[in-house]
């Protein structure tokens, strides 16, 4: 006598493997998404923390960029993070004078990398807004 399985037995074990799988995806892919969202709050408030200290330590003027918070020895900050990380473009807004600053992190992708655009201006102030005249949620 032959032992294994039938085919009823293997297509219910697939059938509820694919059910899980239908269950745990999106889960894993929200969980992602914010990973992204709390890595691009968390990028902006140290780049802010750096340019408080840098404004502290410089009678209240800020960086004029990212550059001179790297060139400063020690360096405020230990990387430049502007550019594209972990789903979420960085980049500072408006010309650099020394009177304050603004920075912004945009999904790459919208509703894949992430849902919101958030900001941090002068004073370290973060927002989830598209521009650094509020600090307002204004949502997806």
């Amino acid at each position: 006598m032959k032992r294994g399985f039938t085919l009823v037995e293997i297509m219910i074990v697939v059938a509820i493997i694919a059910l899980l799988a239908a269950i745990a995806i999106p889960n894993l892919l929200r969980a992602r998404l914010n990973a992204n969202e709390t890595t691009a709050q968390a990028t902006l408030k140290t780049i802010a923390t750096a340019a408080e200290s840098y404004a502290s330590a410089n009678n209240g003027t800020y960086p004029t960029g990212v550059p001179a918070m790297l060139a400063e020895v020690p360096p405020y900050l230990n990387e430049n993070y502007i550019g594209v990380r972990q789903g979420y473009t960085f980049a500072p807004v408006g010309a650099a004078t020394g009177t304050g600053y603004c920075f912004t992190a945009t999904p790459v992708t919208a509703n894949v990398t992430g849902n919101r655009t958030f900001s941090v201006h002068t004073g370290a102030v973060m927002g989830c807004s598209t521009g650094c005249a509020n600090a307002v949620c204004v949502g997806p």
